[in-house]
């Protein structure tokens, strides 16, 4: 069973930044790829930007130039460094393995003065 573990969401003021963390753990032999995805209660799940192994890189328009998505996946990790926040970025967000049903718990995120 594979499990995923967010951190480093919080409060932060507009135009401030966090890292978040995501570490896999459990029976995993390979990772292709990681993702981030937010979601605000009452409405869909949306990206925010997947990696894979090669590094390839999606972002959603919403955050491209103020996100940027890294990974070790020799370490099981990804991480979403977000710059330049903004109040509309406020959200629960989640990690996810694509092409399987695996999501993490969700880290709180909300930008506010």
């Amino acid at each position: 069973q594979v499990q995923l573990v967010e951190s480093g969401g919080g409060l932060v003021q507009p135009g401030g930044s966090l890292r978040l963390s995501c570490a896999a753990s459990g029976s995993i032999f390979r990772i292709a790829a990681m993702g981030w995805y937010r979601q605000v209660p009452g409405k869909q799940r949306e990206l925010v930007a997947t990696i894979t192994s090669s590094k390839t890189t999606t972002y959603a328009d919403s955050v491209k130039g103020r996100f940027a998505i890294s990974e070790n996946f020799g370490e099981y990790t990804v991480y979403l460094q977000m710059n330049s926040l903004k109040p509309e970025d406020t959200d629960v967000y989640y990690c996810h393995l694509p092409a399987t049903t695996i999501w993490g718990q969700g880290t709180q995120v909300t930008v506010s003065s």
